[in-house]
């Protein structure tokens, strides 16, 4: 593997075993090939076209950006997480994904394999864990690579713009239409349309989501002569698909169509070893913009642990959120610490931590009941339904697969109802603590 990616005798031998680990990992998501590998004392010339990583050894991690295609780091411990974690974060591309964690990096195995194909794909997972870089990664490992990726945002676009803004419209087809419009799905031929939050797309439009997806082809607003296109469809939900489709917010037709091949990207807590990864990363995207200067901050290993300990609600992107925070809160320095980590804090529309009229606290302390707050049916149903998940847990002893099959739902929902809870302020740690899908203490 060394001489395939042209990495000289003397950097082999210094360094080694870091590259072989890095390496391993990087090769499953993205070209290898180029990046250039260098001692720092290597005088060797670098090839052509590539990003180099000037690699030293040393006491203190470090991490410098020199220029756009020119990374050095330094690093103590050659088996160390932090030292795999930041060349991992140095050898990516800016479009390339970042993982490290073994069920991450077998999703993108198997993306890698559906990517040869042209089957649709629906990737199912709560917002911020990078359903969209997954997408990008089908692509441009597809044959569509060198064609239009067209992403739409299905929940961002005007329900009465939606239609045209897919399928395109005539000049003069509505109030406002003084030219005519493609469209999105016109946008791609020859590519991939990725339809993000596709669990917000109205009825009315699914159907005609589906016969465009059936027959390949697109009717204008304003025309009546459909119109030919070559599209690779990739869905995206942070919704669970079968219950909108049970509860009648989603077609069942549309679902098949789509869910193909479902992939699922898990909640950024339960993927705990691509968080140091994710943060070098950020850290050398933000350094540059943040007016920081070619000496990027580095973790310590008691902020890394302090990282990896939170349950992070709002993913990746909270994650980055924190990884900004900390660089402006350590002043230039070259260490982030424990005291420079500010994690978000939700926001509340009250004060007190009361929801529908209840003490949070007294929720998991005690039995949920309605009776002494709000008489609202909403009100019943939430705490009806968050009552019997939490009792459910506890006799299942946290194993949330069985809970999930005592309850009559999919273990996913079972998840989205429990990140639901916690969104809405009601702490679930004490009346079942968090396990892993298949049982057992985490």
């Amino acid at each position: 593997m060394m001489a395939a990616l042209g990495i000289t005798d003397e950097t082999a031998r210094r360094h080694g075993p870091l590259l072989q680990r890095a390496g391993a990992i990087a090769a499953s998501l993205f070209d290898c090939t180029a990046v250039d590998f260098r001692d720092v004392a290597d005088a060797a010339p670098l090839r052509p076209r590539t990003r180099c990583v000037r690699l030293a050894r040393g006491p203190l991690a470090a991490l410098s950006r020199e220029g756009a295609s020119l990374t050095a780091m330094t690093y103590a411990d050659p088996v160390g997480e932090t030292a795999l974690a930041m060349l991992l974060a140095a050898m990516a591309g800016p479009e390339d994904p970042i993982a490290a964690d073994p069920e991450s990096l077998s999703v993108f195995a198997l993306a890698e394999r559906l990517a040869a194909s042209d089957i649709p794909v629906l990737i199912n997972g709560p917002t911020g864990t990078g359903k969209e870089v997954l997408s990008r990664f089908i692509h441009t490992r597809s044959n569509r690579r060198d064609q239009p990726f067209i992403a739409v945002n299905c929940a961002a676009m005007p329900e009465t713009m939606l239609e045209a803004m897919l399928f395109g419209h005539q000049k003069g087809a509505f109030t406002g239409a003084t030219a005519a419009s493609e469209g999105f799905m016109r946008a791609a031929d020859g590519g991939t349309l990725l339809l993000d939050e596709i669990a917000e797309l109205p009825l009315s439009l699914q159907a005609k989501l589906l016969r465009a997806l059936q027959e390949q082809e697109v009717v204008p607003i304003g025309s009546t002569r459909p119109i030919k296109v070559d599209v690779r469809v990739i869905a995206c939900a942070n919704r669970d698909l079968p219950t909108e489709v049970a509860q009648g917010r989603f077609r069942a037709d549309l679902f098949y169509r789509l869910n193909v091949f479902p992939l699922e990207l898990r909640p950024l807590r339960e993927r705990a070893d691509d968080i140091a990864p994710l943060a070098f990363a950020m850290a050398l995207r933000h350094a540059r913009a943040m007016g920081i200067g070619q000496a990027v901050p580095c973790f310590t290993e008691a902020a890394l642990a302090m990282l990896r300990m939170h349950s992070w609600p709002g993913n990746v992107r909270e994650l980055e959120n924190v990884v900004r925070r900390a660089m402006l809160l350590a002043h230039g320095a070259l260490r982030i610490a424990p005291e420079h980590i500010v994690f978000d804090s939700p926001a509340r529309l009250v004060s007190a931590p009361v929801i529908g009229g209840l003490d949070v606290a007294a929720m998991t302390a005690a039995p949920l009941d309605p009776a002494d707050g709000d008489r609202k049916l909403s009100s019943i149903v939430q705490h009806s339904e968050a009552r019997a998940i939490i009792e459910t847990l506890e006799a299942c002893g946290g194993n949330r697969l069985r809970a999930a099959r005592e309850l009559g739902i999919s273990e996913r929902t079972l998840r989205y109802r429990l990140a639901s809870m916690r969104d809405a302020g009601i702490e679930i740690g004490r009346a079942a603590p968090s396990f892993s899908a298949t049982g057992g203490g985490r």
